[in-house]
């Protein structure tokens, strides 16, 4: 078993990171918590859009009162002005990491970017920037041909960077050919020349909340009317006032271009409020697909609760 009580030092001893993956709105941040309280944990955050400071609410960032007196790092650590890579995600993160370390207690990375999740595990290939125009005639291109017609058209390219992609992983096809056109060599060949940079002395234990299916949308559209109706049209009002460059990922969030919408006029409240739901859910089985089929947990719940019988089992 994980995380009994004769266990909970163990992990300090030899550099042992827990992962506590999940979609938005699955409870990861409550198991987190348990977790946490059990093993003199620190939680880390390992999600792309709840790095930024402007929108604690409609990216779900736990507030003071729910932390439960565990402390929490890099929530709102960055601008929205700066676009965080997995790369420099990957760079603060092993920072937080080495300094819970220091400190005598147990990192805990909690977060559903299982890109992050990944390159913090496996390492990343050193692959050279892509200017801004080339990031952002990529993504037109992806809007453009959709999943299956870029994915073609990397295969024609790079067949072992196209027979490596999913066509739910819009990010990475996406970055497949920014990568491509910035350099005319593709991801595939990148990572043979340039074998990825393993963090050394760390080990992972894993886990992956995966609540039903059906329960997760319905705490999904819970979640949001609730955001709706508490401080997120005010929140994405302040950010839009900021004239950030319409390209960054923060103006992407989910439930951003729909509160916009409403707030430019050109949909009504209830219309914003149900479009941005679906967005939510499907964002949601797009991160438990990516999780389910690109990684591997040692350990997979339903719900917190199996957690808690899973301790007092040990």
């Amino acid at each position: 078993m994980l995380f009994g009580t004769s266990s909970a030092l163990k992990p300090l001893m030899e550099k042992k990171v827990i992962i506590v993956a999940g979609a938005t709105a699955s409870g990861k941040s409550a198991l987190g918590l348990e977790i946490a309280e059990r093993t003199n944990g620190v939680i880390i955050n390992c999600d792309s859009m709840q790095i930024y400071k402007e929108l604690p609410i409609v990216t779900a960032q736990p507030q003071p009162e729910e932390m439960a007196g565990i402390e929490h790092r890099l929530y709102g650590a960055l601008p929205g002005s700066t676009a965080c890579s997995v790369g420099l995600w990957r760079e603060l993160a092993i920072k937080e990491i080495e300094l819970v370390f220091s400190q005598s207690k147990q990192p805990i990375i909690l977060g559903g970017t299982g890109f992050y999740i990944r390159a913090l595990m496996e390492g990343l290939s050193k692959i050279p920037d892509v200017p801004k125009d080339v990031r952002q005639e990529a993504t037109e291109r992806y809007d453009e041909r959709g999943p299956d017609g870029l994915v073609a058209d990397i295969a024609v390219v790079s067949p072992d960077t196209a027979a490596q992609l999913r066509q739910n992983d819009r990010q990475r096809i996406i970055r497949a050919w920014e990568v491509y056109l910035a350099t005319g060599k593709g991801l595939s060949e990148w990572q043979k020349e340039n074998p990825p940079e393993v963090t050394e002395g760390y080990s992972f234990q894993s886990v992956l909340l995966s609540p039903d299916r059906a329960e997760l949308y319905q705490r999904c559209d819970q979640r949001f009317a609730m955001m709706a109706q508490n401080g997120a049209i005010e929140e994405v009002e302040t950010l839009v006032a900021l004239g950030l460059d319409p390209s960054l990922p923060v103006l992407r969030a989910i439930g951003v271009p729909e509160i916009r919408g409403f707030i430019e006029g050109t949909m009504e409240f209830d219309q914003m409020v149900a479009m941005a739901q679906q967005s939510t859910r499907r964002y949601a089985k797009r991160q438990l697909t990516w999780l389910r089929n690109q990684m591997e947990f040692e350990i997979i719940l339903q719900n917190k609760d199996q957690f808690k019988n899973l301790v007092l089992s040990i």
